[in-house]
């Protein structure tokens, strides 16, 4: 199991753990994060996944594909720091521990 700490943007923590394999969106969906709402259902139509990712975190990643960093210019809240979107992002054993803090909004 991936542990992942989703920060809100007043502040409250909650921790969730996921299986590899699966998005950081769906193991958010699934743990019932406030502030993900993944109205497209990870298809990269929307940006209501959009998270920061902590910066010793984001080097750990890919890159964005083109189309992700597209999509989010249509995030409601501004970006930050290590935006993605989450629906972009798998899990994989290497990101236990993952920090990723959610905007104040997605619409």
């Amino acid at each position: 199991m991936i542990q992942i700490r989703f920060v809100a943007a007043d502040q409250s923590v909650q921790d969730i753990h996921a299986q590899p394999g699966q998005s950081l969106m769906k193991a958010a969906v699934d743990a019932g994060v406030r502030g993900i709402d993944a109205d497209c259902g990870g298809t990269l139509t929307c940006a209501t996944c959009h998270v920061m990712v902590d910066a010793a975190w984001a080097q750990q990643l890919l890159p964005p594909v083109q189309d992700e960093s597209d999509m989010l210019d249509f995030a409601a809240s501004p970006l930050g720091p290590g935006s993605r979107l989450s629906c972009q992002i798998m899990l994989t054993p290497e990101l236990d521990g993952l920090l990723v803090y959610l905007p104040v909004s997605q619409y």
